[in-house]
């Protein structure tokens, strides 16, 4: 007689793709942050970067897609590959190793700009890119951010066929959905198809919280930093995530590209975000369950770190602060504060309310971009 499966909480990994090499050894693998809204309507630098863009609503939510060898034949050569190698000479019982990592990206301008996900590139030392037609260049990180997993990366080329950018926010769920990318390091170009299974699916990875497209599409390690297209060959999403649970599959997510397009334009023009909005303090989500022995603490989200001059600093908040409201807002967790940061401004005055030795102390504050401790 079977018995159902025992189905554990859900857990969302990146879907990055990475061999650690040593000596003959192969192994498979596979301060609080604050975001803020976005400003900018395209993507520019310095160097006259032309981006294209859908410029009407597409027609994708009426279209029945069965073959898609047209559409992939527009959009396929804006994919590339990415390989990675960091070297590590931590406490690893190898001593010195490499890790060599493999993803996807695509290209957004003719002259070399890509995007892909900040988790493919992070800590590498060397990065390299392959082409459709299988060209190898050698790539330079150009900025990244890891609150919304993007990274910006470079090569050294010319007349590469740059994605046209769709419009995430008019997408309708069972819209068609397309997924390029190099599952598994050494897949480069497999097409995946599906649907738009919700548009604003609230996730967290990695303690960041994003709000993603969720797709039936196929995903697997390697495909981070792929695009994700509509039925008329344009990019709609930078594939980042899937479900991991064991038996589950058809749970792939993607970081919407128009939300993306102004954090690309700001790494792009300055190798991070500058002008995302920050509390410029660290928090800590407070939970009397996880503790051996009693506690005078309440559950809650602390303040346990405060950067001198910041935000927080002038407003006199201080160290050990548990907030209960923030901008109006009942505060339980890290989240909710990063949630409630994302609707304003560098210049906003927010009022917060924080429980100190029992008491309730109301508070202004300023906001301004993020300033690093000394």
């Amino acid at each position: 007689m079977q018995t159902p499966p025992k189905f554990k909480p859900r857990t969302y990994v990146p879907v990055r793709n990475k061999i650690l090499t040593t000596a003959g050894i192969v192994l498979l693998s596979g301060i609080v942050g604050f975001g803020a809204g976005y400003a900018g309507s395209h993507l520019s630098n310095n160097t006259n970067v032309t981006i294209q863009q859908q410029t009407n609503k597409s027609n994708s939510g009426t279209i029945q897609v069965a073959d898609v060898s047209d559409i992939v034949e527009k959009c396929k050569d804006s994919v590339v590959e990415i390989t990675t190698e960091s070297v590590s000479s931590g406490n690893s019982i190898f001593g010195q190793y490499v890790s060599q990592g493999a993803g996807s990206g695509v290209i957004i301008s003719e002259d070399g700009y890509i995007v892909t996900n900040n988790h493919v590139v992070s800590g590498a030392t060397s990065l390299k890119v392959t082409t459709t037609d299988g060209t190898e260049y050698d790539a330079s990180i150009i900025g990244t951010d890891s609150q919304t997993d993007l990274a910006v990366i470079k090569i050294e080329a010319q007349n590469l066929l740059a994605a046209t950018l769709g419009d995430s926010d008019i997408l309708q769920v069972g819209d068609p959905a397309i997924a390029i990318g190099n599952p598994l390091g050494e897949l480069g170009g497999t097409v995946t198809t599906g649907i738009i299974s919700a548009t604003d699916r609230q996730i967290t990875i990695d303690n960041e919280t994003m709000t993603l497209l969720q797709t039936d599409a196929a995903i697997n390690p390697g495909n981070s930093g792929g695009g994700l297209f509509n039925a008329d060959g344009n990019l709609i999403g930078i594939v980042n995530a899937k479900e991991s649970s064991t038996g589950i599959e058809g749970l792939g997510f993607a970081i919407p590209i128009t939300p993306a397009k102004d954090v690309i334009t700001e790494l792009m023009q300055n190798g991070s975000v500058t002008s995302r909005p920050a509390l410029n303090v660290s928090l800590y989500d407070y939970t009397s369950s996880n503790q051996t022995q009693n506690s005078k603490y309440e559950d809650g989200c602390y303040i346990v770190q405060i950067v001198k001059n910041g935000a927080a600093d002038k407003a006199g908040l201080k160290q050990n602060d548990r907030i209960i409201r923030f901008d109006g807002e009942k505060i339980q967790s890290t989240s909710d504060v990063k949630a409630i940061l994302k609707k304003h401004k560098i210049g906003d005055n927010v009022k917060m309310v924080v429980d100190r030795d029992s008491k309730e102390i109301e508070v202004e504050i300023v906001l301004q971009a993020q300033t690093q401790a000394n």
